[in-house]
């Protein structure tokens, strides 16, 4: 079992940048590859970036490409996204997961545990 609670979401002005961190539980951190994804109000949870389990490789939607970056430290069991240049339309609540077993998706459905979300608004 996995438990985890993100935290740096908030209100910040089109064009800033805010740093969002997952802490999770456990000892296998290292073993998940680890993804953020995003639900709007009225819209389906998306995929905004994911991480392998060593960190070595990363993927983002194009909709996030060049503007946020996933990180993780696993000595710390923590997960990181850096998001700069934010958008009005990057408002929305920000989940981590982690999925267990080999390999990295871009799917919903793949990942196994779920944070709580944390709010990010970004304003005209």
């Amino acid at each position: 079992q996995v438990q985890m609670v993100e935290s740096g979401g908030g209100m910040v002005q089109a064009g800033g940048s805010l740093r969002l961190s997952c802490a999770a539980t456990g000892r296998t951190f290292s073993t998940y590859a680890m993804g953020w994804f995003r639900q709007a109000p009225g819209k389906e949870r998306e995929f905004a970036a994911v991480i392998s389990g060593s960190g070595s490789s990363t993927y983002y939607a194009a909709s996030v490409k060049g503007r946020f970056t996933i990180s993780r430290d696993n000595a710390k069991n923590t997960l990181y996204l850096q998001m700069s240049s934010l958008k009005p339309e990057d408002t929305a609540v920000y989940y981590c997961a982690a999925k267990v077993g080999a390999g990295w998706s871009t799917n919903v459905r793949s990942y196994d545990y779920w944070g709580q979300g944390t709010q990010v608004t970004v304003s005209s």
